[in-house]
């Protein structure tokens, strides 16, 4: 798949970005802070419905706008979709497709799919449970957008769970039994819904797992051969947690769920906070016999983190699909054999977009189409805007130019 044209208005430093586009390569090029990593989140947000960058919605509307408006043009399996979302401050966000509305976000996807790489991902290795959990969530909405609706319900579900567990701590502390005992019996509705979608959630990650964990395992392999075997497991938090190959039955995990929401309702209810669900489990990588985190050296983590979006790009291909492929400033970070690597993959793919400092990180064979991205204005004013270079011979010609500052056409 590949896009045609995109859309931002009023989205973070950008107040109007209208920018044409073709397969092959875009590269944005500018210095830090000044507005070249928000075109890709912008994709990537369209693509998951979440920013690689922030957990909420409020970063990425313009200071001073109600809403942010991210809309593209996109060619996906031989049709042209319109996809449209728009992200409200202090109300629900609204999704649009062909121009229609719709009834859920996540009926817009798998529209427009993407495999985003950032320095950030070090995090995949280095980090909290969250970020693992976010990587198989979000490869998994754009693969299966079904789950991706379960997914947002399960969020839904959790706020409501909790809340009432908060409830029912507060009732017992003011010695209120009558209280505490009908927001028990409303939970009871609810343990009920979190075990039913929690356990579709855990199902597909285990099913996306194990697709993915042999291509990741492949890719690492490539990118640092003389390092340990590189492996991933799923860790379900409860107390007998069944094998790996038990959790592909929805009505088992269900059942699971059920029985540790049960056995954990004091402690729940003690810490008002649901202890309980697939937001607990995490994505365990290894390296040999020893986990990754804490034990991988600086270049074997930059291979794991490689190796997970090398290994997501695959798994896409696998479905027969062509994600777009995100580079955001990774190319001044890697080494000589990683950014060899990543450039030998990038040039088969059908779309790229990156974003570097300096023109000159970039690869020669992958500079493509080149937008100078420049900061304008001052305090409120300051905004994002950019110039457009046609590549000549070597990819970085800037002949000619067409100003596009503050916004407007590219």
């Amino acid at each position: 798949m590949h896009l045609r044209h995109l859309r931002l208005l009023d989205f973070r430093s950008w107040p109007l970005l209208e920018l044409d586009l073709e397969p092959g390569v875009t590269t944005f090029v500018g210095r830090n802070g000044h507005g070249k990593t928000n075109v890709l989140e912008a994709i990537g947000v369209l693509a998951s419905l979440r920013s690689h960058r922030v957990a909420t919605d409020a970063p990425m509307i313009r200071t001073g706008a109600a809403t942010a408006l991210v809309g593209a043009l996109a060619h996906n399996a031989g049709r042209e979709l319109t996809v449209e979302l728009a992200l409200n401050s202090g109300k629900a966000n609204r999704a649009r497709l062909n121009t229609s509305p719709c009834r859920r976000l996540s009926d817009i996807l798998g529209v427009v799919q993407s495999v985003l790489f950032a320095p950030e991902d070090l995090a995949l290795v280095r980090g909290e449970p969250a970020e693992r959990r976010r990587l198989l969530d979000e490869l998994m909405a754009q693969r299966r957008p079904a789950l991706g609706g379960d997914l947002a319900e399960y969020s839904s579900v959790l706020r409501q769970r909790t809340a009432l567990l908060k409830s029912a701590s507060g009732a017992l502390r003011r010695g209120r039994q009558e209280e505490s005992a009908a927001i028990l019996d409303t939970l009871d509705v609810w343990d009920g819904r979190l075990a039913e979608i929690g356990a579709r959630l855990v199902v597909g990650r285990i099913d996306l797992l194990r697709q993915l964990r042999p291509l990741v395992v492949d890719a690492y392999r490539g990118l640092a051969p003389e390092s340990r075997p590189a492996d991933l497991t799923y860790r379900f938090r409860v107390a007998d947690t069944p094998d790996e190959s038990e959790l592909t039955d929805p009505g088992l995990v269900e059942a699971v769920l059920l029985s540790e929401l049960g056995r954990r309702r004091r402690d729940e209810i003690d810490r008002g906070m649901s202890l309980v669900g697939p937001h607990r489990d995490d994505l365990v990588l290894t390296l040999g016999d020893e986990p990754a985190k804490g034990f991988a050296s600086h270049g074997e983590t930059w291979s794991f983190a490689l190796a997970l979006r090398l290994g997501s790009l695959e798994l896409f291909r696998a479905d027969g699909a062509e994600p777009v492929l995100l580079l955001d400033d990774v190319f001044a970070e890697l080494d000589r054999h990683r950014r060899a690597a990543l450039a030998d993959v990038a040039a088969g793919v059908e779309q790229v977009f990156i974003t570097a400092a300096v023109g000159e990180d970039v690869p020669p064979g992958l500079r493509g189409v080149r937008h100078d991205v420049v900061m304008a204005g001052e305090g409120r004013d300051r905004h994002s805007g950019m110039t457009l270079s046609r590549p000549g011979d070597d990819g970085v010609d800037d002949d000619e130019n067409t100003d596009t500052e503050g916004g407007g056409r590219a």
